[in-house]
């Protein structure tokens, strides 16, 4: 499969062979090739920007993750802490509790910069805060994000040309570029759903 670049870290729970796994996913800032474990089930937890691991630096996950230990099929432990571990129907239950514990964290100052609120503070300092809690620039979370609304609207049926003027792309070629770098497929590809698994989910599940 392919990945897709994104600008938000995750949580991720596998089995597989009767094995039960758990990883932090950290921000990716290109396309790569993903594996996927034959007869695998996932359930993945996306967070949004702006939030981060009390313990663990997001920077540090950018383009890898951590494997979490002694996980089982019923709980993992994160930050000092043992949880159960969650089903597609209990995602939200589980990112409520982590943040009533503190263990998921939002920075004050980038929840005013993401809502478009202009905090009394020096451009240098937000930048500086965004880059602590996401680990990417405010410019490189713009492009992942707007690539991958891109190929969203491309696999809906958007034209490349109607995705230029909607996302203020200079032009094709512009948008061309984005989907090579950030997606790994042509405007082409996506409308005709060609090219293969990618792993670009409109149902993945966000804090807010």
């Amino acid at each position: 499969m392919a990945s897709v670049a994104g600008a938000r870290w995750g949580l991720v729970f596998w089995e597989q062979a009767g094995r039960a796994y758990a990883s932090i996913t950290g921000p990716e800032t290109r396309t790569r090739p993903a594996p996927v474990p034959e007869g695998a089930t996932f359930t993945g937890i996306d967070f949004a920007v702006g939030t981060s691991l009390r313990q663990v630096p997001t920077p540090a996950l950018v383009d890898g993750g951590i494997e979490l230990p002694d996980t089982t099929r019923r709980t993992f432990r994160l930050d000092g802490t043992r949880w159960e571990t969650p089903g597609p129907d209990d995602a939200e239950a589980l990112v409520d509790r982590l943040v009533r514990a503190g263990s998921v964290v939002r920075d004050p100052l980038l929840a005013e910069v993401l809502r478009g609120d202009r905090p009394a503070v020096s451009g240098r300092t937000v930048e500086r805060r965004f880059r602590a809690a996401t680990g990417l620039t405010r410019g490189a979370v713009r492009q992942i994000e707007r690539a991958r609304t891109a190929a969203q609207l491309l696999a809906a049926g958007d034209t490349a040309a109607d995705v230029v003027a909607k996302l203020d792309y200079f032009d094709e070629p512009h948008l061309a570029r984005a989907l090579r770098s950030y997606v790994g497929r042509t405007a082409g590809q996506l409308r005709e759903g060609a090219g293969g698994a990618i792993g670009l989910d409109l149902d993945q599940r966000r804090t807010s």
